[in-house]
Order: C-alpha cells, then sequence, then structure tokens
C-alpha cells in the first residue's frame, strides 16, 4: 500500500466527511417526507404504537452499532497504515462475528420476548406487532455495521453513503405504500406494522447492496496477501470493546432515558384516564384508558418527529469540530482551538435558535400546516416546548464535540446520565398530574437538556485550557432570533385575527416574514465572522458575497 502524502490524507479525510455529510442531510430529508406524512396517514394512536416500539428499535440498535463500527474502523485504518494486510481481514472476521452475534441477540428479544417487551417495558401490549416487525431491521443493521466499519477504514465512505440512502428510500417508498394500504383496507391499527416492515426492507436492500460491493471489492484485492502474523482473536476483540465500550455507553445511556421516559409516560397517562376520567382497563393491560393514552402519545410523537429536525443540522457541523480542535491541540495552539469552537457554536446557533424560536412561536400553526387532521389545541403547545428544548439539544452536541476534542470522553456520560434522571423525575410529577398530562412530557425534556448544558459548560470551562466564551456566542444570533420569533408571531396573528386568513396560509406567510427578518438582522448586526465562514463549505465565496471581511 502506497503511503499517501498529508496533503492527499487531508483531502480523503475531509472528501469523506464531505460524503457522510452529504448522505447524513439526504437521510434526514428523507426522514422527513416519511414521518410527516405518515404522521398524515396513521391515527394519532398508531402513530402512538409506532413510535413506542421504535424507541426499543433503538435501545438495541445503540446496543449493538453505537461504538463498534467506530472502533473496527479506527482498528483497521490502523492496520491498514502499518500495510498489515492480514491484520485487516482478521479484524474484520472478529468484528463481523461480533456484530452477527449481538444482531441475533436483539433479534431473539424483539420477536421471542415481544410480548413482554410491549407489556414491561413500554407499557403498551398494542406494539407488539410493530416490535417484531422491526426484528429483522435490527439483526440486518449490525450485519451493516460490519461492512461500514470495513469501508470507512479503507477511507471509503461512498459504500456508507450509498447505503444509507437506499435504506431510507425504501423506507420511504415501500413503508408510506404500506401504512397507506392498510388504512385503506380498513385495518388502521396495523398500519403501523405496514410502515415498519418498509423500514426492515430498506435494511435488508442495504445490506444486499453492501454485500454486494465487499465482494467485488475482495475479488479486485482479494489475491494480495501481506506477510504479517496478525494478533490473535481474543487481543483483536478486547481491542474493539476498548474503544467501543465508552461510546456504547454513552450513547444507550440516551436511549435507556428514552425508553424509561416511554413507559413512564404511558403508564402516568393510563393510570390518571383510569382513576380520574374512570375509563376502564383490561386485565390484559388494553382497553379506553390504554385507547386514550396511546392517543396523546401519538399526538406528541407527531410533534418529535418536528423537534428532532433542528439538532439533526447540527451533525455535518459536529463532525468538523473534533478534526479542528484536535488538530490545534496537536500544534499546542490553544488560541486556534479556542477560535476554532467558537465559530462552531456561533454557527450552530445562527442554525438552531431561528429553528428552536420559529417553533416555539408558530408551533399550533406548524401542526396545523403539517398534519391538518391533529387537535392543534394539544399538538401547539407541545411543539412550542419542544421548539425550546430543541435549542439546548442542539447546544449538547456542539459541547459534546468540543469535550471530545479536548479528550474529556467520559464527562458527557456523566451530564447525560444526571439529565436523564432529570426528566424522568419530572415528567412522573407532571404528566401524572391530572392537570397537566401529556404537556408534562416536553417540559421535561426542555429541564433535561438545560441541566446538561448547564454541566457541559462548567466541564468546559474548567477542564478546557483556552476555553470558548459561549456568552459572545450567543448575544448576537439570541437576539436577532428574539426579534425574528417576534416578528413572525404578530404576523400570525394578524392574518388570522383582523385579517381572518386561514391558519394555513397565515403560518406560511409568518415563516416567511420570519426568515427576511432574521436574514437581515444577521447581516446588520454582523453576526458571522471571518472565521466562522472558513467552517463552511465555499465560505469564502459567501463572505464576498456578503461583504464580511
Amino acid at each position: 500500500m502506497e503511503n499517501l502524502s498529508e496533503s492527499q490524507k487531508k483531502n480523503t479525510f475531509f472528501g469523506g466527511a464531505a460524503i457522510l455529510a452529504a448522505s447524513s442531510l439526504i437521510v434526514k430529508a428523507i426522514g422527513a417526507l416519511f414521518r410527516i406524512p405518515l404522521g398524515n396517514i396513521l391515527p394519532d394512536e398508531v402513530m402512538g404504537d409506532y413510535n413506542a416500539a421504535y424507541n426499543i428499535y433503538n435501545f438495541f440498535l445503540t446496543i449493538s452499532t453505537a461504538g463498534l463500527p467506530v472502533a473496527l474502523s479506527k482498528t483497521i485504518s490502523e492496520a491498514n497504515a502499518l500495510e498489515r494486510r492480514n491484520q485487516v481481514e482478521k479484524v474484520f472476521r472478529v468484528a463481523f462475528l461480533t456484530f452477527l452475534t449481538l444482531g441475533l441477540i436483539s433479534f431473539f428479544c424483539m420477536t421471542v420476548l415481544s410480548h413482554q417487551m410491549a407489556d414491561v417495558v413500554i407499557s403498551n401490549p398494542e406494539a407488539v406487532n410493530c416490535i417484531i416487525a422491526l426484528a429483522p431491521s435490527v439483526l440486518c443493521v449490525c450485519i451493516i455495521s460490519s461492512f461500514r466499519g470495513y469501508f470507512q477504514g479503507h477511507f471509503n465512505m461512498w459504500p456508507t453513503g450509498i447505503s444509507q440512502v437506499i435504506e431510507a428510500g425504501c423506507k420511504l417508498i415501500l413503508g408510506l405504500a404500506l401504512a397507506f394500504w392498510f388504512v385503506r383496507a380498513n385495518k388502521p391499527e396495523m398500519g403501523s406494522v405496514g410502515a415498519i416492515i418498509g423500514v426492515s426492507f430498506g435494511s435488508a436492500v442495504a445490506l444486499v447492496f453492501l454485500i454486494f460491493v465487499f465482494l467485488r471489492h475482495r475479488s479486485q484485492t482479494g489475491r494480495l496477501r501481506g506477510s504479517d502474523r496478525p494478533d490473535s482473536s481474543g487481543v483483536i476483540f478486547r481491542r474493539l470493546l476498548q474503544l467501543a465500550v465508552p461510546i456504547t455507553i454513552g450513547s444507550a445511556a440516551t436511549s435507556l432515558v428514552t425508553l424509561i421516559d416511554t413507559k413512564l409516560v404511558m403508564s402516568q397517562l393510563t393510570t390518571v384516564f383510569r382513576t380520574v376520567d374512570g375509563l376502564a382497563l383490561e386485565a390484559d393491560g388494553t382497553g379506553p384508558a390504554l385507547d386514550a393514552a396511546r392517543k396523546l402519545y401519538g399526538i406528541y410523537s407527531k410533534t418529535m418527529s418536528i423537534y428532532n429536525l433542528p439538532f439533526s443540522m447540527m451533525v455535518p457541523l459536529t463532525a468538523c469540530i473534533i478534526p479542528a480542535v484536535s488538530a490545534a491541540l496537536t500544534r499546542k495552539d490553544y488560541r486556534q482551538a479556542q477560535r476554532v469552537s467558537e465559530s462552531a457554536v456561533r454557527v450552530g446557533l445562527i442554525v438552531a435558535l431561528p429553528m428552536g424560536f420559529g417553533l416555539f412561536a408558530l408551533g399550533k400553526g406548524i401542526m396545523g400546516l403539517l398534519f391538518p387532521a391533529i387537535d392543534t389545541s394539544i399538538a401547539g403547545p407541545l411543539l412550542s416546548t419542544l421548539g425550546l428544548a430543541s435549542i439546548f439539544v442542539a447546544l449538547q452536541l456542539l459541547c459534546n464535540s468540543i469535550l471530545q476534542a479536548n479528550g474529556m470522553v467520559n464527562l458527557p456520560i456523566l451530564a447525560v446520565v444526571v439529565g436523564g434522571i432529570t426528566k424522568i423525575i419530572v415528567n412522573y410529577l407532571l404528566v401524572g398530574n391530572p392537570d397537566i398530562r401529556i404537556y408534562g412530557a416536553p417540559v421535561g425534556t426542555l429541564c433535561c437538556f438545560i441541566i446538561i448544558d448547564v454541566l457541559e459548560l462548567f466541564f468546559i470551562r474548567r477542564g478546557v485550557r483556552r476555553p470558548p466564551n459561549i456568552l459572545r456566542c450567543v448575544g448576537k444570533p439570541l437576539a436577532a432570533a428574539a426579534v425574528m420569533a417576534l416578528a413572525a408571531w404578530a404576523c400570525f396573528g394578524l392574518l388570522t385575527g383582523p385579517l381572518k386568513l386561514s391558519p394555513r396560509l397565515s403560518t406560511v406567510a409568518a415563516i416567511g416574514v420570519g426568515v427576511v427578518v432574521y436574514l437581515v438582522l444577521i447581516l446588520c448586526l454582523r453576526v458571522l465572522s471571518k472565521e466562522d465562514l472558513a467552517l463552511m463549505p465555499k465560505g469564502d465565496k459567501i463572505g464576498k458575497l456578503l461583504h464580511i471581511r
């Protein structure tokens, strides 16, 4: 294998990062095109079943795939750098068997133990078919992760990016088609199962694609044999676990909190409907009380699909923070590391603040625009509170990247655990209150991420040699976003009130006014600097266009 020059390595890294960032944005867009129409196709309670089952799926997926693909790609890239071809092949074999084992265990739990998962873990017996339908997907994705880690270890990001798009595209087309077909066939309770069949089918197609690419790659390179002696399987396995476990623990903590929260919200709502409203609950856990809880949780699930959008835009940015800050720290250029961190936080907040404040100001209108049949008197306030929470989630992702770049990988785990416990306590107290009910769930999310941000900012302040000045990053974007939200809210109120326009048309107009106001304020307040633009693709050209020097 030829040694790459420093320039070639840099181009390979940033080219791969660009591929993954582009595929991530495409997948997020497809995901929005899937979740929003699905929310209009499925009744509220059936959407609640879908989301509850998906939380179980995400937990098993996190345990199986959160850290191992990173560990695999790192281990393979290290072996490649030393031209240890036999080591590369053995690392992949060990990792593949590990992924396959984890996938089979997860598949077993989601099929054989599906009723226990539905009854005990999420307190929703009606979600059992959804859990079973997701089981093939978790098995396929585990195997997929081994191939993705293999290719990424060879600095080949194309198979990962294309397979992600294939997976999302199949889910979109087949999932929506089956959900629509079941609802039209007067079987709405099976609509969520149909959507999930699309998810599992997409995973299977993506797996077939990656196997094909892998076999073609092996046919081209398989004749080349190394002279190195690979490490034993036990040594390789322990090395993979050492790298994977810290990442897995951090991600699993978040998934576990979400899973506990799902059970808590469902059980508290069911209890309130049974004890306060007098709705019946059968011995098997089903009945009117459960149906009423499923309906409220379904409405909440639909707002969550919108809430996820703002901070999903942080993924490409956070992917750039770690290498940029790490490179500056390696050179002991602490001032540059501080500048990069501040620019990243400022650019991230420039994106997250207007989206979060926009959801807060126009929560009711946005839910009515995207889900015409939904009860906006319930969904609107939920989305407004979640809009504020999305800002703190975005800040948490930025802080995580700064801490990880500075070598503090365990502190974010501690912050997530404390925040998760806070969320569980708040939801227990508020959702179980008959006067609050489902409105307490987003408050718990908001409190959770406020606590996490406070802790992580404290860690950054105390642990980073030259910490970024967060207040300097927040001031101008916050002022611009607040004025934008006020303008959008006033526009919506004017159009729906005195002018008596339809809420949907008024929402579109209010969003347009908000965008124009925000862009004008960003330019007038000179929020962006030349250093900020350096983080963006074509930043120099954007700077010339906007006369930012």
